[in-house]
């Protein structure tokens, strides 16, 4: 039996995409194994978990020495001179924004992939 790889089983759980027929097939599956149905459902409690996360639902607050320094800004004088801001070199924004787009690039590159291997082990013409 071929079960459904756990990037399709992620894609499944953050449900941000529009249903597909690979969709149907491996939710099929889920139905009858108790594996891949194990983990889609460990997956979906997750996504909900994080999407309802709150700032209460850190684990601890944070230290004393961030309230101080937050307490310490808000309260420093005013007239003390401030440095002027940095005005940013446009060789390194344009370098950061071609890795950006480098890496949607590589992220999207690598999505096609995950897709076609799980269509190719879906037909059965890859392990």
């Amino acid at each position: 039996m071929t079960h459904v790889e756990s990037a399709h089983l992620v894609e499944l759980a953050l449900r941000n995409a529009t249903p597909t027929d690979a969709d149907a097939e491996a939710l099929r599956h889920v139905e009858r194994c108790d594996r891949c149905r194990d983990e889609l459902r460990t997956l979906t409690r997750v996504v909900t978990a994080a999407r309802t996360a709150h700032l209460v639902d850190l684990p601890t607050a944070p230290p004393e020495r961030v309230w101080q320094r937050i307490s310490g800004d808000l309260t420093q004088d005013t007239a003390t001179p401030r440095r002027p801001p940095r005005v940013p070199d446009p060789r390194k924004r344009a370098l950061l924004a071609l890795l950006a787009v480098a890496a949607a690039i590589g992220i999207a590159v690598a999505h096609r992939c995950l897709r076609e291997r799980s269509e190719l082990v879906r037909r059965g013409l890859l392990r």
